[in-house]
């Protein structure tokens, strides 16, 4: 099983507008950084993970044509509105609608926001094909597992993905580090994880708050991603416990 992050920054990305480098060295390619997206890969199936702004030069820079699924982890635009991209996956599908995952009230939102993709319009088929995302299920070969986390006013779904044997588990977009999350991401070997900056955020984990959760989940490998352009990378990698990295697009691991 594979993860690549597709996307590390924030809903600004690195650099914002206006050519807002902020901290970060904009000489160090690591540091340019489009919205949060990964990509889980298990035997030549394909799962996205949100639909950023970004998608379509992210899966470029990848060299990944054909999506078998996605899942939307909830429904602010940095996370979502990459969605008309997924008309050209499903042309490569062969006219096959994307299946696309997300709790009920996700999908409700996309309907109203995006209602050509899901029920097609003057003559155009739909691109979606919208399914709940359940706390445990099966996509494809990929085992997953799903908790709501607090994101603000919102919930925000937390993921572990599974081969069998192995773990890997995102959670971006949540406020708080619930003692509900404390138990469901117990165990993971590899956590890709939100930590927007060094000081705290109203919505979003600050580093201090994300290495204590990874502390009361067994101090799994972590890649550090949602990050702002106050964060470095060359700084955060060497204040970073062992064990903790900022991650950057195009990264990625295998397990």
């Amino acid at each position: 099983m594979k993860v690549r992050i597709l996307g590390c920054g924030t809903s600004s990305g690195v650099p914002r507008i206006g050519n807002d480098w902020g901290a970060c060295d904009p000489d160090n390619p690591r540091n340019l950084r489009s919205r949060a997206s990964i990509l889980v890969s298990l035997g030549g199936f394909r799962l996205l993970v949100d639909t950023s702004p970004d998608m379509r030069l992210q899966l470029l820079d990848a060299g990944v044509g054909e999506v078998d699924a996605v899942i939307w982890t909830h429904e602010h635009a940095d996370h979502t509105h990459g969605l008309d991209d997924l008309r050209q996956i499903m042309h490569l599908r062969r006219g096959a609608p994307v299946p696309a995952y997300a709790r009920d009230h996700v999908l409700e939102t996309l309907k109203w926001r995006f209602t050509y993709a899901f029920a097609g319009n003057a003559g155009y088929p739909a691109s979606v094909d919208p399914i709940e995302l359940r706390d445990h299920q099966a996509i494809g070969p990929i085992e997953v597992s799903a908790i709501d986390m607090p994101h603000g006013p919102i919930k925000a779904s937390g993921l572990i993905f599974s081969d069998g044997a192995h773990k890997i588990a995102y959670a971006t977009d949540f406020s708080k580090f619930t003692d509900g999350m404390v138990d469901f991401f117990q165990g993971v070997d590899l956590f890709v994880i939100d930590a927007l900056r060094r000081y705290p955020h109203p919505t979003h984990p600050h580093v201090a708050m994300t290495l204590e959760g990874l502390a009361r989940v067994g101090q799994p490998r972590a890649i550090l991603t949602h990050m702002d352009n106050t964060m470095d990378y060359d700084e955060l990698a060497a204040e970073l416990p062992p064990g903790v990295e900022p991650g950057y697009d195009g990264l990625e691991v295998q397990l």
